[in-house]
Order: structure tokens, then sequence, then C-alpha cells
């Protein structure tokens, strides 16, 4: 099942992304290593099957996780490439960075949303 996400523009006013990985500097080791938790591999599927919107909040996904767990994980996604954050104020917004990641790790999102998280 290929995914259909959209690139969406960025809005003119965006802050600048936190720092990450160019392109160039993404490992597939770290990016795999970033996915390895199901709330982790949630999150990025959750962003690109459900979200219409240029970014979203740790809050947004309801994930009932104390704030600093959540800003572990998301930190942890964004150091390995995978999501591109933006501070608004106090929060953080985080979107999939599609293209990138399309173009360093051919089908590795399709992978991604055909995933279904475990039961229980």
């Amino acid at each position: 099942m290929p995914h259909d996400a959209v690139v969406r523009p960025v809005p003119n006013d965006a802050p600048e992304p936190l720092p990450e990985p160019t392109i160039a500097e993404l490992r597939l080791e770290v990016v795999m290593g970033a996915l390895s938790t199901p709330l982790r591999m949630g999150i990025v599927r959750t962003l690109l099957l459900e979200s219409t919107e240029f970014d979203h909040t740790c809050g947004w996904f309801g994930l009932g996780q104390p704030k600093s767990s959540l800003t572990h994980h998301f930190r942890a996604l964004r150091e390995a490439g995978l999501i591109r954050q933006r501070q608004y104020g106090l929060e953080r917004r985080s979107h999939v960075r599609i293209a990138d990641l399309d173009q360093r790790f051919p089908g590795l999102l399709d992978l991604v949303a055909a995933w279904s998280p475990p039961a229980g």
C-alpha cells in the first residue's frame, strides 16, 4: 500500500526548523533504530496517513504519554531525520520529511504506512 501523503508547502510565516540531519546525512540504521518502537512507528504512520495540516503538536496525537516521554520520542524521530519540527512559541509542531525520505530511502514510507500497530 503506497503512502498517499502529500508534501505540503511551508507557510511563509513558519519558523526555521530545529536542527536535523541533511538528506545526505540520513543513515538507514539510524532511521530504522528510531522506528524500532511501536510508539514512534505509530507517530510517523499517523502523520503520513491522517495529517491534513502542515504540522501537529504532540498533544494532537492523544497518546496518553507524559510530556517528557513524548519529547524524548519526538526528538529521536527528528534527530534520525524522520520528522521536521518547528518551534511555535511554547509548542513544537512536527511533520514527516516525505520528500527527503522518499529521495534517500525509496519505499520506506510505504512500509511505514502499511504497518499495523500490535493488538493490545
